[in-house]
């Protein structure tokens, strides 16, 4: 076999210029599918942890059921108890992968400076449950001022576009109007403590982040319409999900059990789309490649005719020469691959030198672009690109196998 290589590497040189273009163009559709691949896996790593921390969806939210069907016509009939509540923590906090369950509360209305009122989503979250969702994620999108405190139940995170809009800073004080479950108008004061920014237009001048205990007595209630749950690890998120909807059902709590992209549709949305860029991507590059090798292999079998036919009178089978050419197409696929590893690593050691900054749709602040690399699809691409290169070359392999001995040895 080391034979057969060696002599396939003599015969790529035979034409450095066309063989180092194809080789070339190899490499480039690498680098070009290796980076985006790497693009979009920083990306899918961002907007999951801007789910599951950012928005503090968790990994899991648990609903009473029938929730989604009726929850918005007859929320007081489907939410959770008091109870009930602790009673769903209680069975959830048994399982093994669970690091964190907690309750919250939905709520909207009316939010007011005392000159000017708009309108305002809420998520009553516990705030030291809260802390511990977000994680490190508080690096990423910081509170301008002091965060949710467990012992100052009146005091809010307001998103920063909202606060602008009605001229608040932190340390502000306003009035948040909703009408209760029971349908009577509520007035309570807040104190703005903290602003941040929610990372997307359409919230970003929406949000507010309230004490669970505040959100109930905005609403005049004891219940709570949901429970976040935290695993150790987001790859489990679906079979949690099973082994909870079991346990739940068997202690006579009924749930219906969401995952942290079910409910984050711009997370599903964004990926969907990627994923087909992707396959476009990679359906130019390997067009690309197959016509390149079938090109120079081409080329080659004309050029090496007498070679062929001078070969096939020392012995040589017509099943080696097809062989032989397969292996010079495989062969420059390798050589392709490996400079496109070179020229991968070097673009994204340049980008993580430089970090340009752009503004993606829906954000509303500037991120740093990043590029993962990721050896499992590197490696994936470098297999298929040297097998789909050698598959190309099989065509102008067996033209040149088929041609006759005598004919070969007399071309001019």
């Amino acid at each position: 076999m080391l034979k057969w290589i060696k002599m396939a590497f003599r015969n790529i040189l035979k034409n450095k210029r066309r063989s180092l273009t194809t080789l070339l163009a190899i490499a480039v559709g690498f680098t070009a599918i290796s980076l985006f691949r790497g693009y979009a896996d920083r990306t899918y790593w961002g907007l999951r942890m801007m789910a599951i921390c950012g928005e503090g969806l968790g990994h899991l939210t648990v609903f009473k059921k029938g929730w989604h069907e009726n929850g918005k016509i007859k929320p007081n009939a489907y939410m959770f108890s008091q109870n009930e509540t602790q009673r769903v923590i209680d069975q959830v906090e048994d399982n093994d992968n669970v690091l964190l369950a907690t309750p919250q509360l939905s709520i909207s209305g009316l939010v007011s400076n005392g000159r000017t009122s708009t309108i305002f989503l809420a998520n009553g979250v516990v705030p030291s449950d809260e802390k511990t969702i977000r994680g490190s994620w508080t690096a990423f999108s910081p509170v301008n001022g002091q965060a949710l405190n467990d012992n100052k139940p009146y005091n809010v995170e307001m998103a920063e576009g909202l606060a602008n809009l009605l001229e608040l800073r932190p340390g502000s004080d306003a009035v948040v109007m909703a009408p209760t479950l029971d349908g009577q108008m509520n007035a309570l004061d807040i104190v703005v403590s903290g602003v941040y920014d929610t990372g997307t237009e359409a919230t970003n001048d929406k949000f507010i982040r309230v004490p669970f205990d505040f959100a109930q007595s905005l609403y005049n209630t004891e219940k709570a319409d949901r429970i976040v749950v935290l695993l150790d690890d987001w790859e489990k998120t679906e079979s949690v999900r099973k082994e909870l909807l079991t346990q739940l059902t068997k202690a006579g709590l009924p749930s219906e059990i969401m995952t942290w992209d079910e409910l984050s549709l711009f997370y599903s949305r964004v990926k969907g789309m990627f994923d087909m860029i992707f396959m476009f991507l990679f359906i130019i590059v390997l067009t690309i490649v197959v016509m390149s090798v079938v090109n120079t292999m081409g080329m080659a079998v004309i050029e090496r005719t007498r070679e062929i036919g001078t070969l096939r009178a020392l012995g040589l089978k017509r099943r080696g020469i097809g062989f032989l050419f397969a292996i010079e197409g495989g062969m420059i696929g390798f050589l392709g691959c490996i400079a496109g590893i070179f020229f991968n690593i070097f673009v994204w050691a340049a980008i993580l030198y430089i970090r340009p900054m752009y503004i993606p749709p829906g954000n509303s602040s500037p991120v740093p672009l990043e590029i993962g690399l990721v050896p499992e699809a590197m490696a994936v691409f470098a297999v298929f690109l040297i097998i789909l290169s050698l598959l190309a070359a099989i065509l102008p392999a067996q033209r040149a196998a088929r041609q006759n001995m005598v004919e070969a040895l007399g071309h001019v």
